[in-house]
């Protein structure tokens, strides 16, 4: 039987930039950032895996039915640190992609496609336009050096690290450049 790839979803961010918690603004499609974020991800990986800060776990769990929620006390540490936790959770996954919890335009068959990708010594970043978005997989040879990861640096910084690691994936999906920081780009967006 082979490995699952899995995803690591971050929801520990602060939303400082956009007033109030933005995994639970809603949208024009009736649900919160966070459950289109996550019901996406859900079609296209069996095994699922968000670090949310402690005081956002009852509310993510109700828009997440069937997901693993793990409280990161340290969120404040940063993304890198918040990452170097989830990595030291997810077992014998052959790969892992690395979802941000803000970004719900990302279409299924995008997650689907960087998956296929993945091997145990790889790094596969998606690309819109020749321009590097989000979610980004690592294989499992490479948890290693997530696990180490601190402050405020997330796992791209691997892609500079091992550029001989790297797959590009093309795509025609503009929702991997899409996470939302501010009220302004959740009105954006939802329009385009």
């Amino acid at each position: 039987m082979t490995k699952p790839i899995g995803a690591i979803i971050l929801a520990a961010g602060f939303s400082s930039r956009f007033g109030s918690s933005k995994l639970l603004a809603g949208l024009s499609s009736g649900k919160t950032v966070f459950q289109q974020t996550v019901e996406r991800i859900a079609e296209a990986f069996p095994e699922r895996l968000v670090v949310t800060q402690p005081e956002m776990i009852p509310q993510l769990q109700k828009l997440a039915p069937g997901t693993s929620i793990l409280s990161f006390k340290n969120a404040d540490q940063g993304m890198g640190a918040t990452l170097a936790f989830a990595a030291q959770q997810i077992g014998d996954w052959e790969g892992c992609v690395v979802c941000l919890g803000d970004m719900p335009f990302i279409k299924t068959s995008t997650y689907r496609r960087i998956a296929e990708l993945v091997t145990a010594d790889s790094i596969v970043t998606p690309t819109f336009n020749s321009t590097m978005g989000n979610p980004v997989a690592f294989g499992r040879n490479l948890y290693t050096d997530l696990v180490a990861l601190t402050g405020d640096s997330g796992g791209r910084m691997l892609t500079s690290m091992y550029p001989q690691a790297v797959r590009e994936l093309q795509v025609s999906d503009q929702g991997i450049l899409q996470d939302i920081d501010t009220l302004e780009e959740l009105a954006l967006y939802q329009d385009s």
